[in-house]
Order: C-alpha cells, then structure tokens, then sequence
C-alpha cells in the first residue's frame, strides 16, 4: 500500500477579505507534519505627532558676494532665534540649517556671459511636535525675511506603540483564523512553525497642498508684514499605520 503524505492546508486570511483560501500541499521533514499558513493585516489611521519645515532663505547682492552673504546671515539668524525660542528641544524640537549656497548668477546677452549679481540661499529646517504651531511659524519667518516655504513634511515619531498595538490584534487574529480553518479541515492545531511580522506606514494625504512665498504674501497685504494666520488653516492629514503577521501553524 502506497504510503500517504500528510497534507499542508494553506490560508490566505486578509484583513479585507472574510473568506480563507485552503490549498494542498506537503511538508517534509522527521515528524511530517502538516501545517496552516495566515496572513492577517491590520491598519490604523492616526493624526501625525511632528511636523518638519523647510524655511528658505535667499539674498543677492551685486556688489559683492561679501554683502549677500551677510544678508543671508542676518535673516537666517532672526529666524533661528525665533524658531528656537518656539520650540521644545526636550521633546526632540531642533534647528538646523541645510542646503547653503553662494554663488554668482550670469545673463547672456547676444550669446555673451555677462555677470548679473551674487546670490547666497540656504534652508533653516525646523522640526518639531508643536503643529499647532505651523502656521504661526510660518507667518513669523515670513515677516523676518524668508523667501519660501519649501516644504512641510509630517511624521509619527511615536510609530513604535501603534505598531505593537496593531501586531498584537493582528497576531492574535492570525490565530483565530487558522483555528477556524483547522477546525473546518477535521485537525486542530499543535504548535507554531514560523511567525513574521513587519509594521510599515504610509503619509499619503498627510502633506499640504499650498506652499508659501515672502513675494506673494508681502503682494496680499500691500507691502507689509503678514499677520499671524496669514499661511491659513494647514491641514496634517492622516498617516496610515499597517501591521502584517505571516504565521505557519503545524496541525494533527
């Protein structure tokens, strides 16, 4: 009589799908065990908690490359103090600078290089958890001299307790679903044979749409500074947190 292998029942349990997916298959090895494969996601959608903001600075000169840079120098420090003394560097909140340049710019005219004037620009990058502080900062910046708003990205610098929340359940899901399946396929489970998990985030949507220039604001409000609330009503968005658990079940 020919000798009868022990089944393998797969089973693709997704987060979004109700039904289970059972396929045949073999396992070798000294017991012969069969096992149950579930693959169980999890997802979160939660507010961000920092907030990171690009502040441009640039000034020219045509004088010197000297004068530029002491221009740049001036705006860029009022802006760092200010930004410091708004932040909260207990909380991880820093100030750092990024992108610094001088260099100077060229015209051509009737296919001649002819010199233009000294440009010097450079990012003062906040990073912070007070969103509720962005438009403010913004503003603030604005009005001390800051030429653009580059960009404004937001993270969750807490992802690591979401994370263990979500692969809890989802492990614990995990299991439910292959004790069903077990029990609808006449064995029970014995023990586990592998177990993966991976938590990942995604920040779609969690990004503004508008961007901010000293030129366009200073146009607003005829010439003068812009007023705290000026950068509006800036919405963070959500970030998306998924947890995934592949787990192997051996069965009897």
């Amino acid at each position: 009589m020919k000798r009868l292998l022990a089944t393998t029942l797969l089973c693709s349990a997704l987060f979004i799908t109700p039904a289970a997916v059972v396929q045949a298959g073999t396992v070798n090895n000294d017991a012969e065990k069969g096992y149950i494969s579930v693959s169980y996601t999890t997802e979160k959608k939660v507010s961000p908690d920092t907030v990171e903001i690009s502040i441009a600075v640039k000034t020219e000169d045509k004088s010197s490359m000297k004068n530029a840079s002491t221009k740049n120098k001036e705006i860029s420090d009022k802006i760092y103090e200010y930004l410091k003394s708004v932040i909260d560097t207990t909380t991880g909140d820093y100030v750092k600078t990024s992108n610094y340049s001088a260099n100077p710019t060229y015209n051509y005219i009737n296919g001649k290089r002819v010199f233009d004037k000294y440009e010097v620009s450079n990012n003062v990058i906040v990073h912070t958890k007070k969103l509720d502080k962005m438009s403010q900062m913004i503003d603030k910046s604005l009005s001390l001299g800051a030429t653009n708003i580059d960009n404004l990205t937001f993270s969750l610098e807490e992802k690591d307790a979401y994370c263990a929340d979500l692969l809890a359940k989802a492990t614990k899901n995990a299991r439910q679903r292959a004790e069903i399946v077990a029990a609808s396929a006449s064995t029970s489970i014995t023990g586990i044979k592998n177990i993966g998990t991976s938590c990942t985030l995604n920040s779609y949507g969690a990004s503004p749409r508008v961007f901010y220039s000293n030129a366009k604001m200073m146009a607003a409000t005829d010439g003068a500074a812009p007023e705290s609330g000026g950068a509006g009503n800036i919405e963070s968005g959500l970030i998306t947190v998924y947890s995934n658990v592949n787990a192997d079940f051996y069965v009897k």
